[in-house]
């Protein structure tokens, strides 16, 4: 099963994609991560990427469209992928939708998770990391997970601390907004997927509640995908 995710920062989006990976068995693959290989490997197409990074510039999407599929095209892709993080905008839903079906990729299934931006931006700001384990969970916003009385990790009794970019509310702004942009933003590339499936395309559009807990929004998830 092929897969597109969407999801606001704070959404859970990488906590569910990490689920989804393993129920699925199939790899979760973040376009960060894909520049990143490509750059350190010194790829043909990762060095075009760093060249235009270095001068501070964006990476045109004739670069980072052909990483990408190749990407999904390697031996751990071949029975499905989970792809997280690109496209951003509508233009580059158009051009990742027609490298797909040129490649004779097929995109199964959507998933938009949906959480309203003063939530997502919360729970951002809400997270605490444990002294201990960081894979702690900890959020002074989130009931299910909200830290000791004491102010202590929930888990373990270990100091919680704070990441300085969870903190930087300008920061959060700017991400959000070129999220929740329904017109040149994410969610417009994500729309432009559900209007594919609505007009008969062989794509599922799944939205998904990601206001209950990590837990309920996984079994959700996992029903929905059948």
């Amino acid at each position: 099963m092929n897969i597109l995710f969407f999801g606001p920062n704070g959404s859970g989006k990488g906590t569910q994609g990490a689920i989804l990976k393993e129920q699925c068995h199939v790899p979760h693959i973040e376009s960060g991560a894909i520049f990143r290989e490509n750059i350190k490997g010194a790829t043909a197409l990762g060095l075009q990427a760093k060249a235009f990074i270095d001068r501070g510039d964006l990476v045109p999407d004739d670069i980072t469209i052909p990483m990408i599929l190749d990407r999904l095209q390697q031996a751990d892709a071949k029975a499905g992928w989970i792809l997280d993080g690109f496209p951003r905008n509508p233009n580059q839903a158009r051009m990742l939708h027609d490298a797909l079906t040129r490649a004779g990729l097929v995109l199964d299934v959507v998933v938009e998770i949906i959480l309203d931006r003063e939530l997502a931006k919360q729970r951002i700001m809400g997270r605490r990391l444990c002294a201990k384990d960081n894979n702690h969970p900890n959020n002074i916003y989130i009931e299910a997970i909200a830290p000791a009385a004491n102010g202590t990790c929930r888990v373990c009794g270990g100091a919680l601390s704070t990441r300085a970019d969870d903190q930087d509310e300008g920061a959060i702004n700017k991400r959000h907004a070129i999220y929740y942009d329904a017109v040149n933003g994410t969610l417009a590339s994500a729309y432009f997927f559900r209007d594919l499936a609505a007009q008969g395309a062989a794509i599922r559009y799944l939205p998904l509640d990601g206001r209950p807990s990590v837990k309920e929004v996984g079994a959700s998830l996992v029903k929905l995908l059948g």
